[in-house]
């Protein structure tokens, strides 16, 4: 039953009483349920209202999911491991300042020390499940 439903049950109950229309506590009791009355009116509105925002708010939900898709669907996920994005922080073993590389850098094998200017060789060691299209021996082409 709704709240609307509760307050012209309540109303039907006082009138089926047959209340006197000259005392104060009729009187009182039909303002009473006119304040009832207009309360659930109001929360029949608001339910409504909500019912409408919450529709709006699951299309713009939508759109922006469509939207997202639409602008992130190249890049590479975050266990992708050729993302030259990426930046690998090292220890340089000759100067032991502690540099910053991206991707490229790391994927060439070899950078120069910004600090020192020492040549630094990176191995590269792939897990050999990789999947992810990139230059690597992942242990992909070994069967040949």
């Amino acid at each position: 039953m709704t709240v609307t439903e509760k307050s012209a049950y309540l109303r039907g109950l006082f009138e089926g009483l047959e209340p006197d229309g000259d005392k104060d506590t009729t009187k009182l009791i039909k303002a009473m349920l006119d304040v009832i009355d207009d309360l659930a009116l109001t929360v029949s509105d608001l339910e409504d209202e909500i019912a409408m925002l919450t529709e709006q708010v699951d299309a713009v939900d939508e759109d922006l999911s469509d939207l997202e898709e639409f602008v992130y669907e190249d890049e590479c996920d975050e266990d992708c491991c050729c993302d030259d994005e990426d930046v690998y922080e090292v220890d340089c073993p000759a100067c032991g300042e502690t540099v910053f590389f991206d991707g490229e850098d790391i994927d060439a094998g070899f950078a120069a020390c910004p600090a020192c200017g020492e040549k630094l060789e990176f191995e590269l060691d792939c897990e050999g499940d990789c999947d992810c299209g990139c230059d690597c021996d992942c242990g992909e082409d070994d069967a040949e």
